[in-house]
């Protein structure tokens, strides 16, 4: 079996103060492997990435009301895929399966690109993300 070395898929969670979710994190064993935090006011988090353990991780930042990610209270599943044109790709294919995309092409600050379909019955985010 072969071990995956880099996690491709997350939970994303968004909060309305991320410093105050960061001691729970880390007390329930999450580690900070990225922060990137606005130069105009500290206290937003743009993106963030936690590792759980070996191979795990989450995804998190700060509400801002962009339409973009999960809102706070709730959650979406990032699938990271291998390239830029995979993310059109997987839309295509997603949209053909019946997904419906609920939220245009974002090029967040910190690099990459993304989009959120969900499915019919579940209503799941699921974010599509080349980073």
């Amino acid at each position: 079996m072969e071990r995956m070395t880099k996690p491709q898929l997350f939970a994303c969670l968004r909060y309305v103060d991320v410093d105050a979710a960061l001691p729970l994190l880390e007390a329930l064993g999450f580690s900070e492997r990225f922060v990137m935090r606005d130069d105009a006011d500290p206290s937003v988090v743009h993106h963030a990435q936690f590792g759980w353990r070996d191979n795990g991780g989450i995804m998190l930042g700060t509400d801002r009301d962009r339409g973009v990610g999960p809102r706070p209270g709730t959650a979406c599943i990032n699938l990271v895929v291998p390239t830029d044109a995979d993310v059109d790709q997987t839309l295509a294919r997603a949209l053909a399966a019946g997904a419906r995309q609920i939220s245009p092409v974002d090029e967040p600050p910190h690099g990459g690109r993304s989009l959120t379909v969900t499915d019919a019955e579940t209503l799941a985010a699921m974010r599509l993300v080349y980073e």
